[in-house]
């Protein structure tokens, strides 16, 4: 089966929408935890892109140009192609793109 790939868009600095909110990074090492507790995450790959480093990567790059051309409140989650969340995400939404990708839950 392929690689399901979780890419988190994020910065040090929490997003001005979000007060109260976890930052970018507390979130994309809280949803490898919990993803890791329900689903046999060994077909899942996870990628931190902090938004305000350069990067090389030209998707990545077009992205983080959207960020900042529409406001987008981050963290911003993505399950493959598809963007999951917007500023604080909701378990149950990524569970359910994940469920859609036939990631096997854990026993």
């Amino acid at each position: 089966m392929d690689k399901i790939k979780i890419t988190i868009y994020g910065a040090e600095q929490i997003c001005a929408s979000c007060v109260g909110a976890p930052g970018s990074k507390d979130t994309y090492e809280w949803l490898q935890a919990a993803i890791g507790r329900k689903y046999e995450d060994e077909r899942v790959e996870y990628k931190y892109v902090d938004i305000n480093k350069p990067t090389n990567n030209e998707r990545d790059y077009l992205f983080i140009q959207q960020i900042d051309e529409e406001d987008l409140f981050y963290p911003i989650v993505f399950v493959n192609e598809e963007m999951v969340a917007e500023g604080i995400p909701r378990l149950k939404t990524i569970y359910q793109q994940l469920d859609k990708h036939g990631l096997a839950v854990r026993a």
